[in-house]
């Protein structure tokens, strides 16, 4: 299998002592490109690093809406300068989420906005965060998500009238470990056969979302467990894994627009 962990952050502070053995597990788990995602600045700066000295490595760049706060004009110069990076081949996660809280919601929407014109003017891939923002989230990405511009919902989990307006903008689906997950992962496996293959990406949003049957033996997720995610998927979806793993492996390739 050749596979590529569409959603992770091995920025992570947990990775601090042994991201060597954990990029090394992911290639020897087939698991041939990773995506890491920032959050806010120090991430993203991370990120980038990480990718420049890894060939497996990709970065993307951007302030996750519980990071907004912390969002200006400078810093946004600041990542837009970060992107220059060939080693960056996507913009975000940016979005909403009106769960914690941890941003106001005023920031969360004003720098989301922000951040969907930047990319747009970059010509970036979007990678986006949605959680409890009871439709919000689409009125701001409908008028001002631009086709051309790739993107993919990350860590999808929500209704099925959503994914048919995700899938109706051209939007990529992120599917996580959630999948494997008996009782939080239900509403996911009804959903997953309606994706059209062509649609779909994989992710772990490691170090988060472990799945099964790892989650019994660690709470700490990382890119070689994607492999899971496509096996549970190939499952539910009654595909040949080896077939899907190529369609998602050029998915993944095409959204982030990578060789």
């Amino acid at each position: 299998m050749k596979l590529f962990d569409s959603h992770c952050h091995l920025d992570d502070k947990v990775y601090r002592k042994d991201l060597v053995q954990v990029i090394d597990r992911a290639r020897q788990a087939g698991i041939s490109r990773m995506m890491t995602v920032a959050v806010n600045k120090k991430t993203a700066t991370r990120a980038v690093s990480l990718a420049e000295a890894n060939p497996d490595l990709y970065a993307s760049v951007g302030f996750h809406p519980h990071d907004a706060k912390q969002c200006n004009s400078a810093a946004l110069d600041f990542m837009i300068k970060l992107a220059e990076s060939p080693k960056v081949t996507a913009w975000g996660e940016i979005g909403l989420d009106y769960n914690r809280m941890y941003s106001p919601r005023e920031d969360q929407e004003r720098w989301f906005v922000r951040q969907l014109e930047t990319a747009a003017e970059l010509g970036l891939p979007m990678i986006f965060h949605e959680r409890d923002s009871s439709g919000r989230f689409l009125e701001i990405l409908k008028p001002n998500f631009k086709n051309e511009n790739a993107g993919v919902i990350h860590c999808f989990s929500g209704t099925a009238q959503e994914l048919e307006q995700y899938l109706s903008m051209g939007l990529y689906i992120g599917i996580t470990g959630i999948l494997t997950l008996r009782g939080r992962g239900a509403n996911l496996r009804e959903m997953v056969p309606q994706i059209p293959a062509n649609r779909m990406v994989v992710e772990t949003d490691a170090p988060y979302l472990t799945p099964a049957p790892e989650k019994y033996h660690t709470r700490r997720n990382e890119p070689a467990f994607v492999k899971s995610v496509l096996l549970k998927l190939a499952e539910i979806r009654n595909e040949d894994p080896d077939q899907l793993t190529q369609i998602i492996w050029d998915n993944t390739n095409r959204l982030y627009r990578i060789n």
